[in-house]
């Protein structure tokens, strides 16, 4: 079978009539091609360039080969994709982009999917701290590549749209482009990505000039890694911004194959071990750090010089436990990095003893001693898992959005959700940062059962039944059991729903029928495994269905909500973002369901 043929092209900027013309003639000559993965801006600058763009997008123009983009930045690109992410064709766990028009997809946030056999990672967007909702990407993006990286199997293509600092060290000279940048400007967070995932090829664009570095050999693997910069469509210097590529998928390819090492490979641009042997280097950190003693035992080239295995941290591991690989991960699996994880210790810090976020980082800089980093569960006694103080929910945070709190009890409360499903969507929340609400302490669950209970009295006023899901995390988040109020004569459709919609994803529910709820939710709590996840909904009428998430299954993490957004024909609202209010109309919100629910409250 045929290598995949496909097309790179740098920063379009709305020029699209020039791009696909320059796509046209290349596919009619050296083609066909199977698709054109873009990098860079892809939007235009300004105004006067936007319906060059719209004739395309409302179908006016046509595009000649599927296109892929991730640069979600320039003008009109919040109103575009906010239109794009309602609609419902887009809904879901959307790896493989979300359709823009015909033959146009948008690549967005992070993620892997395969294309024609070959598999391709991306991270949509720029670095940013404003967290404005399009062209930046998240920490949340980042880790998620960080845990595709811990996956068997090699990445083919990683496509950035910012250039990783330091790519040109231990570069030819003479290959790097004249009148190019300081070498270190760039990504520093992609450089560290890269390192992690070693794509056989990464492609990025903004800067504006063609760069095709020389292979470089990854550490930890067999293969090398080609950097290409492709320059802006239509530059002035006429520097080329379309790339033809035909590689046979990693996946396909003999052992011989994939460590073929052609003769110009360098070592890695990325490498973070101190290249003197002075000890100087040592003393800086410790310098800079103030806790270099400390945290020595996650330090990457420290561990190299009492051990010799030159690895870092496994962040599967870190961050949720467990990893996939076990034994044959390269990376280090400790139990220590672990615990400082729980506590809210930066997987930077720990791994490197710095970060590259600084004050950006909404983590904890210093490890964190046992019963420190959090502070203890307000009357529970328990002490199980600490609260933190970063995390959104626990009520010592700084971070914690006390206007929506509506209900606090002993053990539990009730709050309102930021971007409600429905007005009187509310979340019951344990006190104590607690992983899942299924095993909780017994008068934690009681606190819990009460609040259900009355719930479901206020909702039966109104004529409404209530759908309760929680997705456990096995990354042991702080819990939260969502509570949607839905018309009594939609009560019986809804198992049905959710049973189709597993069945689209290729699962299909374990049911517990039992009509006490608590005795339903505590059978489910005694299967919980803490190092899988788990989704479940507690349906009208007693039953509850489950699903426990395999090790590399694809699951998306709003999937009951968006269940039953389409369940209550408001597809639009299955993002939480499309429904985000002010702070002001949150408060409001907040107060009317206080007055209202207060006849019901078990805490009034």
């Amino acid at each position: 079978m045929a290598a995949p043929r496909i097309l790179l092209s740098g920063d379009a900027l709305g020029r699209l009539n020039q791009l696909f013309k320059r796509v046209s003639s290349v596919n009619k000559s050296a083609g066909p091609f199977d698709a054109l993965l873009c990098v860079g801006q892809f939007f235009p600058d300004s105004e006067e360039q936007l319906a060059e763009l719209n004739d395309y997008i409302e179908g006016r123009s046509k595009i000649p080969i599927p296109t892929y983009f991730i640069g979600d930045y320039g003008f009109g690109a919040a109103k575009i994709l906010s239109a794009v992410a309602r609609d419902s064709a887009n809904l879901g766990f959307k790896m493989d982009g979300l359709k823009v028009c015909d033959n146009l997809y948008w690549l967005r946030g992070s993620g892997q999917f395969l294309l024609h056999g070959l598999c391709v990672a991306y991270l949509s967007g720029r670095q940013s701290s404003s967290g404005q909702q399009f062209g930046t990407y998240s920490q949340d993006d980042v880790d998620s590549l960080r845990a595709f990286s811990e996956e068997p199997g090699i990445v083919d293509l990683f496509l950035t749209n910012e250039w990783p600092s330091g790519v040109t060290k231990r570069a030819a000279v003479s290959g790097i482009p004249s009148g190019m940048p300081d070498p270190i400007i760039g990504d520093a967070t992609i450089s560290e990505l890269v390192a992690e995932i070693k794509p056989r090829y990464h492609i990025a664009g903004t800067i504006g000039v063609y760069y095709d570095r020389e292979p470089y050999v990854n550490d930890g693997a067999s293969h090398v890694t080609r950097f290409i910069a492709l320059a802006t469509v239509g530059n002035k210097e006429k520097q080329k911004f379309i790339h033809a590529l035909s590689p046979n998928p990693a996946s396909k390819m003999s052992v011989a194959e994939i460590c073929a090492k052609p003769s110009n490979t360098t070592l890695s641009p990325y490498s973070f071990v101190e290249e003197t042997g002075s000890g100087n280097g040592a003393a800086k950190r410790s310098a800079d750090s103030g806790s270099d003693t400390q945290y020595w035992r996650y330090d990457v080239s420290k561990k190299r010089q009492k051990h010799g295995d030159g690895e870092g941290l496994c962040f599967k591991f870190v961050s949720s436990g467990s990893c996939p690989r076990g034994e044959k991960c390269h990376f280090r699996h400790d139990a220590d990095a672990r615990e400082q994880s729980i506590r809210g210790v930066c997987f930077e810090f720990l791994n490197k003893g710095k970060c590259e976020r600084g004050e950006d980082c909404k983590f904890k800089h210093e490890l964190q001693e046992e019963g420190k980093g959090f502070s203890s569960g307000s009357g529970t006694g328990t002490g199980s898992l600490n609260r933190s103080k970063e995390c959104w929910f626990c009520l010592s945070s700084p971070t914690v959005e006390s206007h929506l709190i509506t209900s606090i009890g002993e053990y539990c409360y009730c709050a309102l959700p930021k971007g409600p499903l429905v007005e009187d969507h509310v979340l019951i929340i344990p006190i104590e940062h607690l992983p899942n609400t299924l095993s909780l302490p017994p008068e934690c669950e009681e606190d819990l059962s009460r609040l259900q209970r009355s719930l479901q009295a206020y909702f039966k006023r109104q004529g409404k039944e209530v759908v309760f899901f929680e997705w456990v995390s096995k990354r042991g988040t702080h819990a939260n059991l969502q509570a949607v109020p839905i018309p009594s004569s939609r009560a019986s459709s809804v198992e049905q729903i959710f049973s189709l919609a597993a069945k689209k994803l290729g699962f299909t529910f374990a049911s517990v029928k039992n009509e006490n709820s608590l005795e339903g939710r505590r059978l489910l709590g005694m299967h919980l495994d803490r190092n899988q996840s788990l989704f479940y909904v507690e349906v009208p009428g007693g039953t509850i269905l489950s699903h426990i998430v395999e090790e590399n299954e694809k699951f998306p993490a709003q999937f009951g909500r968006e269940v039953m957004a389409g369940l209550l024909n408001m597809a639009d609202k299955a993002d939480w973002r499309n429904s985000q209010l002010t702070k002001d109309e949150e408060t409001n919100m907040a107060a009317n369901f206080k007055s209202r629910f207060k006849e019901f409250d078990p805490n009034a």
